[in-house]
């Protein structure tokens, strides 16, 4: 489904009745009735009354919004954090051979099995040897000054950022290499109900460029966390991360209750208090429904077996929440048969 904002061409802080009259509008303009040479008449009509329902419903009004604003935030923290490392690429400095562990050991002065390091035993030079001793000292201070000036981007350039903090939490906790796992890499998934039916894999980009396939089957539902092994964050020498994926399920012709969906069925007055039968649009197909007498818009109908599938295999319900639908044109007989009921008049 389309944004329900754009469907109706209103702001995204429109209120109520703005939202309402662009929709009555709306569908006074692509009604069937009114445009029988367009096919696609009844697919905007239908789209027109769906955006609607969303958008009239405060509750599911806001569960959209905040998603909205959770999947933008998501795109531009993914953008920022690909443009940071372009740029960390395009100015890191050349790497040398020098790993994390070299690295570490030679900043807090400890070797590779994190033991202090031994100093160099001092060796007094012979007479013979003292002038050139103390030209080696000379030569020595004058390459300290760039020595210094290089030694911040040499320790820049030796490792990756998480190489170096691997090693400095493994230093930390008094071993090189320590049997360890990285974090894990939480992210959401969007589907629809027809995925989920359908058994598919779907797939989620991570921040890194990384594309994940999830499985969805049974005990699949809005809100479900499906753990990926080893499929979340990489770093050096430690094992590799899960992935940690929550389902979301996108707004549609359905609305997800744990494995129960839930539709709208509008139906005529008349049909509401006599009762009829009438046929709805199932997730796998059209299913028929009958409405009892005396109906009102707080009543639903259940049909068993037709919602998703549990993790034990059985079904939830498909529910079919009525709505009280007016005709398109007033009816005379109608508004006198009202009148009479509400003011006790009898023509």
């Amino acid at each position: 489904m389309r944004d329900p904002y754009t469907v109706l061409g209103v702001k995204r802080n429109a209120g109520q009745d703005e939202i309402k009259a662009a929709w009555r509008s709306l569908a006074k303009a692509v009604h069937p009735d009114q445009n029988h040479d367009d096919p696609l008449a009844t697919v905007r009509f239908t789209e027109a009354g769906r955006a609607y329902d969303l958008l009239r419903d405060p509750d599911r009004r806001s569960r959209y919004d905040r998603a909205q604003r959770e999947a933008e935030l998501r795109r531009m923290e993914q953008m920022r954090r690909q443009q940071a490392e372009r740029k960390a690429r395009a100015e890191a400095p050349k790497m040398s051979d020098e790993s994390a562990e070299d690295m570490i050991a030679r900043i807090f002065g400890v070797d590779s099995r994190g033991q202090p390091a031994e100093p160099k035993a001092e060796v007094r030079p012979q007479p013979q040897q003292a002038a050139q001793a103390q030209d080696a000292r000379r030569a020595a201070v004058d390459e300290e000054a760039s020595d210094d000036e290089t030694l911040a981007a040499r320790e820049r350039g030796v490792a990756p950022a998480a190489a170096i903090i691997s090693a400095i939490v493994r230093r930390i906790r008094g071993a090189r290499v320590k049997a360890d796992k990285a974090p894990d890499l939480a992210c959401e998934v969007v589907v629809d109900v027809a995925d989920i039916l359908k058994k598919t894999r779907a797939s989620v980009e991570t921040p890194d460029g990384q594309v994940l396939r999830v499985p969805l089957g049974a005990g699949s539902t809005d809100g479900q966390v499906i753990r990926l092994r080893e499929q979340g964050h990489r770093i050096e020498k430690l094992k590799r991360g899960d992935a940690v994926v929550t389902v979301r399920v996108a707004p549609g012709p359905f609305r997800v209750d744990g494995f129960d969906l839930r539709t709208d069925l509008p139906i005529t007055i008349e049909n509401a208090v006599l009762g009829c039968e009438a046929t709805i649009d199932g997730p796998l197909g059209p299913v028929a429904v009958t409405v009892p007498a005396w109906s009102g818009s707080d009543q639903v109908v259940r049909i068993p077996g037709e919602g998703l599938i549990k993790e034990d295999g059985e079904r939830g319900d498909l529910i079919a929440e009525i709505r009280l639908l007016l005709w398109e044109k007033p009816d005379d007989k109608m508004i006198d048969l009202m009148r009479s009921l509400r003011e006790g008049l009898y023509l």
